[in-house]
């Protein structure tokens, strides 16, 4: 099996001999393979991978892709080297499914020599052995059956209808304890899909081992997998985190997951939703008890209203909304790509449509605070924060902050929020 990595935007060599630094034609074709069957990867999988003919290129999904005897893995254009990479993209992801990992099993799973996927699949096989110590959860589930004893209530109807000319067998309707619940279905599903692509032998014995358990358990196929009947209580609380890492692993909405027809697998991310779910969710963390509300992808609005047909036109729908007393106070717009230096470009490579977009939130919100956010890195001379700020022409109390946030201890981008927005909140609030 040759396992090759990248970052986001770089390159892959396709030659006639796979080796340290590339793939065969073969391989590569294997990989656009599962990059087409990924619902990310649009009609010709482009949005995913580019064959280039003698070399693929990364676009920007990160995420891992697994054909016949090749694995690739796709790491975000972050700061330092390729566990270091890993670790912030795990760190994301775990923050945006509310998912807690610790510090210490972390320094034991090995970032620099196992792939993205693999260090998941460890980290979803500890949770859930942790957890199993407790027992399997079970629930009492209704049962009918024709038993020689009587077992709970008699059914009557039946008895009299169907059994009448068979006294020695009775018509039970009865409560049992059964494993066979929604949860664990889930549960079981998201392990075998797991068998099927882990590669090392460590990890697929811990697999085989889980599995074990569930052997009781029935098998949904992916489009039936039971989400809504899934009730977590006080008594199975516990479980809740575990289902979140097979939610993610089975599939949501900033990703893809894809076993195909055996043949290939894609478990991707689009990182333009993924650092916006994860701004979202580390501003609510930072604004939390100071009575505001933070919205993602909303609320929608119309910028223009048609004075013909009646009708408004033009929809937006801003990444973030921080609303407070029910009035729009801050609109924020993510946006994952590397900004320049002032010297390289005045405007830093903040893109010209993109600021007619915010002023035209400005506009349709009523909002005067708005911010563009972008991952700082190591080529801008100033420090994480506040870029620069501008008014916005003939829009009086208006602010346009370019902000950047530093991913590289994903921990602190909290922290980093609270230090950018406090002044300005308080200055809302007041």
């Amino acid at each position: 099996m040759i396992r090759q990595a990248l970052r986001e935007w770089d390159y892959l060599a396709v030659s006639s001999a796979a080796g340290e630094l590339g793939v065969t034609r073969a391989q590569a074709d294997g990989l656009l393979a599962a990059a087409r069957r990924s619902t990310l990867g649009g009609a010709d999988g482009e949005r995913v991978l580019v064959d280039g003919g003698r070399r693929l290129r990364a676009q920007q999904v990160v995420g891992v892709l697994v054909a016949e005897d090749v694995t690739l893995e796709i790491l975000p254009k972050i700061d330092g080297d390729a566990a270091s990479a890993r670790t912030r993209l795990v760190h994301m992801l775990a923050a945006v499914h509310d998912l807690k990992i610790d510090a210490g099993p972390l320094t034991d799973l090995g970032w620099q020599s196992r792939d993205f996927l693999e260090i998941l699949i460890r980290l979803f096989c500890d949770k859930l052995a942790a957890v199993l110590r407790r027992g399997l959860p079970r629930a009492y589930v209704s049962r009918e059956d024709d038993l020689p004893a009587l077992r709970g209530r008699l059914d009557v109807v039946r008895q009299c209808t169907v059994l009448a000319a068979s006294p020695q067998r009775l018509a039970c309707r009865y409560e049992e304890l059964d494993a066979d619940i929604a949860l664990n279905r889930i549960l079981k599903a998201a392990l075998v899909r797991l068998k099927r692509v882990a590669r090392a032998p460590e990890t697929r014995r811990r697999l085989n081992e889980l599995l074990l358990i569930y052997d009781d358990v029935s098998l949904p196929s992916r489009a039936a997998l039971p989400w809504h009947a899934v009730a977590l209580d006080r008594t199975n609380a516990g479980w809740r985190e575990v289902l979140g890492f097979a939610r993610l692993l089975l599939g949501d909405r900033f990703q893809t997951t894809s076993a195909g027809d055996g043949r290939g697998f894609a478990l991707l991310f689009e990182m333009n939703l993924l650092f916006e779910a994860f701004v979202g969710h580390s501003l609510r963390r930072a604004l939390a008890g100071s009575g505001a509300s933070v919205t993602l992808q909303g609320p929608p609005d119309h910028a223009l209203h048609d004075l013909t047909l009646g009708r408004p036109l033009f929809a937006t729908r801003p990444d973030i909304v921080v609303t407070r007393a029910g009035r729009a106070v801050m609109i924020l717009d993510t946006k994952w790509k590397r900004l320049t230096s002032s010297t390289e470009d005045p405007r830093r490579g903040v893109g010209q449509a993109d600021v007619y977009q915010m002023m035209a939130y400005a506009q349709v919100y009523g909002c005067r605070e708005l911010m563009l956010v972008y991952p700082h890195h190591a080529g801008l001379p100033q420090p994480a924060g506040s870029l620069t700020a501008h008014a916005i022409a003939n829009l009086d109390g208006s602010c346009l902050q370019v902000v950047t946030l530093d991913l590289t201890a994903p921990a602190t981008v909290r922290d980093q929020l609270c230090t950018i927005i406090g002044p300005l909140d308080q200055a809302i609030a007041s």
